[in-house]
């Protein structure tokens, strides 16, 4: 399974951290409209992101919450046919949690930095640092600090939970 190195937190506004995520970008932005549907998973979790009518992955990956930089393990499918899939999985698996962004994209080397405006819940910082396959979770570690500082986002600011966790314990659901 390919990994990597995941950090989340909240910002104050995408436009403040936007700047600051262009001045350090080797590519982007790119804008991406997602919609991930969960299903219940007990090994991990399993979401089908959707960017379109016919262009989707089903996504499984199993990580720790915790606020800090956490070692994500995933693995990725593409599937042209994402409606008919989110129905066969939900019939099959049930249906755990629905989260709809848009995304903002920015690749600074071999970290994915997201800026994530999130239906219910507001504006967060993703940093996903790709690992090799033999390469200590350390040095993303390293990497994915390096970036928050730069970002200007603090300790506080960091998140545990995935998107989907937040929203099923938001008042507004």
């Amino acid at each position: 399974m390919a990994r990597n190195i995941e950090i989340k937190a909240r910002i104050d506004g995408i436009d403040s951290t936007l700047p600051l995520a262009e001045k350090i970008a080797s590519e982007g932005p790119t804008e991406i409209l997602q919609d991930d549907t969960f299903f219940t998973c007990p090994n991990g979790r399993l979401k089908l992101r959707a960017f379109s009518e016919h262009e989707g992955q089903l996504i499984f990956y199993q990580r720790s919450d915790s606020s800090g930089p956490k070692e994500s393990f995933y693995v990725i499918s593409p599937t042209s046919s994402p409606d008919t899939l989110r129905q066969t999985l939900t019939l099959a698996y049930g249906e755990s949690g629905r989260v709809r962004k848009h995304r903002t994209l920015f690749l600074v080397g071999r970290t994915r930095v997201h800026l994530d405006r999130v239906e219910g819940l507001g504006d967060f910082l993703e940093l996903e640092v790709v690992l090799a396959d033999d390469e200590p979770n350390e040095t993303g570690i390293s990497i994915a600090h390096d970036l928050l500082e730069k970002l200007a986002v603090s300790p506080r600011q960091l998140v545990e939970e995935a998107y989907v966790d937040l929203l099923a314990k938001s008042p507004n659901e």
